[in-house]
């Protein structure tokens, strides 16, 4: 549970920095968030790449396996339609992006980030931490009232890390092999639908 509050302080202190004139000009001037963004997918290509047992849950499991991730993201994508009526003053594609960070924050908010607003990147932002932070703290009543899968569904792209511990934990080693693919699987596919949501505006 760590990350999420390390990364909403290191926000909240480039925040409170940039706000109070702390910060060089030349990082007020100039936007390094899209540097910050290669190098972010280079590792992610990295982490991924180094991992070899994603690549053998690829071979092992069975095709229906598939419909783990794309259960995730349709309910991801109706549960966006559902709170429409409450966020009025956000578009539908650009709501549907800020639900396709499938809790992958830091990546997620970047993109939003060079394609809208800030103000949208921090919704999302905060919208993704929530995200883990609920599965961290819930998976152990969702894997009992919902099934064993729901908190694979509910961690998104991080099921393959940082919630995968508490996954394993409550719902079973066997699940640990469907958490690190669903977890793979959209990890690769957050920029793609991401920014495919921000081209359709």
């Amino acid at each position: 549970m760590r990350a999420p509050i390390y990364i909403l302080l290191f926000f909240t202190l480039g925040l409170l920095l940039s706000w109070q004139g702390l910060l060089p000009g030349h990082l007020l001037k100039n936007d390094y968030s899209v540097y910050a963004l290669y190098l972010l997918m280079f590792l992610v290509g990295i982490s991924i790449g180094a991992d070899s047992s994603a690549f053998k849950v690829i071979k092992q499991v069975k095709l229906k396996i598939l419909l783990v991730p794309l259960a995730t993201i349709a309910g991801t994508f109706l549960g966006m339609i559902l709170i429409m009526p409450f966020l009025a003053k956000i578009s539908f594609t650009d709501l549907q992006a800020i639900g396709a960070g499938y809790g992958y924050y830091s990546l997620s908010s970047i993109i939003i980030a060079e394609m809208r607003t800030e103000t949208l990147a921090v919704i999302a932002l905060i919208a993704n931490v929530i995200r883990e932070i609920i599965t961290l703290i819930l998976t152990p009543i969702l894997a009992k009232k919902a099934g064993k899968l729901a908190p694979v569904n509910s961690a998104g792209a991080t099921s393959m890390d940082t919630t995968l511990p508490v996954i394993t934990r409550y719902v079973g080693k066997e699940y640990a092999i469907i958490s690190v693919f669903h977890g793979t699987v959209l990890t690769i596919l957050v920029p793609v639908i991401v920014s495919l949501f921000l081209e359709m505006a």
